[in-house]
């Protein structure tokens, strides 16, 4: 699987105008749907930190959710002291808030929030991923080299098929872009089941965690109750043109690898 083409990752540049499109549709997202208030833990992607992940938090927070960032500082891959500190954070949150916890993670923190979830069910309500390599090498992305380097994997490590294995063991929505130009868009397709979907919008990676559509969809899915997790529904007139099937042939995969 290739990784994103030059003219993708160029267009990456995109992501100012998503960031600031937050603070232009701020008074648009306060009547997203809203839930019961549980804990949603956020994880960032690679090499980046809970500031990466403030508007997305603030947002949540917005709407009554007991918004968590990870703690973990800069993310540098799935580590053994990173994945026990979120093992420990998960409980810790459980325990506080009496409700079991949502993920959301935005790019490597999407694998890492899957694989969590694989690692503990009983604990975690539901994950949403964002631009996340949930699937394929890693070489089919354009910063392999970047994770290897800060993370001290190599892109063979079998290791890292932990982070890719499997069906989902609790509700999961991919949220993906075929314009993503650091991952490999089929990369982000997660393994459809009853209680996993893949859901496309027109976003770049580095600007997903600000994007407003993005920001919405990800409400949506945290609205639902607890057990009672049911398929994203498209069929309004404004969702239809945000929100789009990824296995339906558009313009996009004209310049998507």
């Amino acid at each position: 699987m290739k990784p994103p083409s030059p003219l993708l990752l160029a267009m990456e540049g995109r992501a100012m105008f998503e960031w600031a499109s937050f603070a232009l549709a701020w008074p648009w997202l306060k009547n997203a749907p809203r839930g019961d208030g549980h804990p949603v833990l956020v994880l960032p992607g690679l090499v980046a930190g809970d500031h990466s992940t403030w508007p997305l938090r603030r947002f949540l927070s917005q709407l009554g959710y007991a918004a968590s960032p990870w703690e973990q500082g800069p993310n540098f891959g799935p580590r053994d002291h990173i994945i026990k500190g979120l093992v420990d954070k998960v409980r810790f949150l459980q325990d506080k808030h009496g409700q079991k916890v949502s993920l959301v993670g935005w790019s490597l923190g999407g694998a890492m929030a899957n694989a969590l979830a694989l690692r503990m069910p009983d604990r975690i309500r539901q994950v949403v991923t964002l631009g996340s390599p949930l699937t394929g090498h890693p070489k089919g992305t354009n910063v392999w080299r970047i994770f290897e380097l800060v993370s001290g994997f190599r892109h063979d490590d079998p290791r890292l098929m932990e982070l890719v294995d499997g069906k989902p063991s609790v509700p999961t929505t991919s949220i993906m872009s075929k314009t993503d130009g650091i991952v490999n868009w089929r990369m982000s397709l997660a393994q459809e089941t009853r209680i996993a979907e893949n859901i496309e919008v027109s976003a770049t990676h580095l600007g997903m965690g600000a994007n407003p559509a993005v920001l919405w969809a990800i409400a949506d899915r945290l609205a639902q109750p607890e057990g009672k997790w049911k398929p994203f529904e498209r069929s309004s007139a404004w969702r239809s043109l945000l929100y789009r099937d990824p296995h339906e042939f558009r313009l996009a995969d004209l310049i998507a690898p």
